[in-house]
């Protein structure tokens, strides 16, 4: 927590927003339409939510796109996934670039083709200079395996003589998560009405305030973003400390 905001003040926040994206295919079954098109509303969703925290101010914006589990989803409907990804890089990049958005991917990459993640790569890598709003998807991600690939590293490095096991801390494993370079999220949104948090960011969501949304992905917009964000503005994060009185405030008399 930086010094320039104290516990319980959300005024200027939340800096990292994360959304848990669920509910296409029930938005599809609803409308008695194929999953295929529910999928394709919720990439019209993910367009819309990004313009959406860039203007009003969202520093990083993390997305949950497939998760790890997903593999066990049928082989056509993980295709279809896939082909979703490499559209919306290919389509997408060349916008995201020009508004100063700088585009992160979080997750294993092995399971990927090698065409994926050469796509992958290059949106990084165009975009890596930017200074606008960071866009983190995370495909091919379970905060289990993130932690248990920070874990490997850090065993293999105590068995090389690198570094002791005594100076591994909190810090240490932070550093050797996928998100090692961001802030970790203050909200977390998950749309559909679901109250779980599915395997995401389950390191760094630690301290983070959790809102569920009944709205389905497909017909999630700005104002449905606003009012997560003004409910998060709404409580008062303690961090396992207790509520500042008012008298002892900064800026009280």
């Amino acid at each position: 927590m930086s010094t320039g905001q104290r516990q319980g003040d959300n005024a200027q926040g939340p800096v990292h927003v994360a959304i848990i994206m669920d509910g296409n295919g029930r938005w599809a079954k609803m409308r008695n339409l194929p999953r295929q098109e529910g999928h394709r509303r919720g990439l019209e969703a993910l367009r819309r939510t990004v313009r959406n925290a860039d203007e009003l101010g969202i520093k990083v914006l993390t997305l949950y796109s497939f998760s790890t589990e997903n593999w066990r989803r049928p082989q056509a409907e993980v295709s279809f996934l896939m082909g979703l990804l490499r559209r919306f890089v290919e389509k997408d990049l060349e916008e995201l670039h020009g508004s100063g958005v700088r585009v992160r991917i979080i997750g294993g990459r092995d399971d990927l083709t090698p065409d994926l993640r050469g796509l992958v790569e290059h949106a990084e890598t165009v975009t890596r200079g930017n200074t606008g709003m960071t866009l983190v998807v995370a495909f091919n991600y379970g905060a289990r395996d993130e932690i248990a690939r920070a874990a490997r590293g850090l065993a293999a490095d105590v068995a090389a003589g690198r570094i002791a096991a005594a100076t591994i801390d909190e810090a240490m494993l932070s550093s050797r998560l996928d998100t090692h370079d961001l802030p970790d999220p203050e909200l977390v949104i998950r749309t559909s009405g679901e109250t779980r948090i599915s395997n995401f960011l389950l390191w760094q969501a630690a301290y983070a305030e959790f809102v569920f949304t009944p709205v389905l992905w497909p017909d999630f917009d700005r104002a449905a973003l606003e009012e997560a964000l003004a409910e998060y503005r709404r409580r008062e994060r303690r961090f396992g400390g207790l509520a500042e009185p008012a008298d002892r405030k900064v800026g009280a008399a």
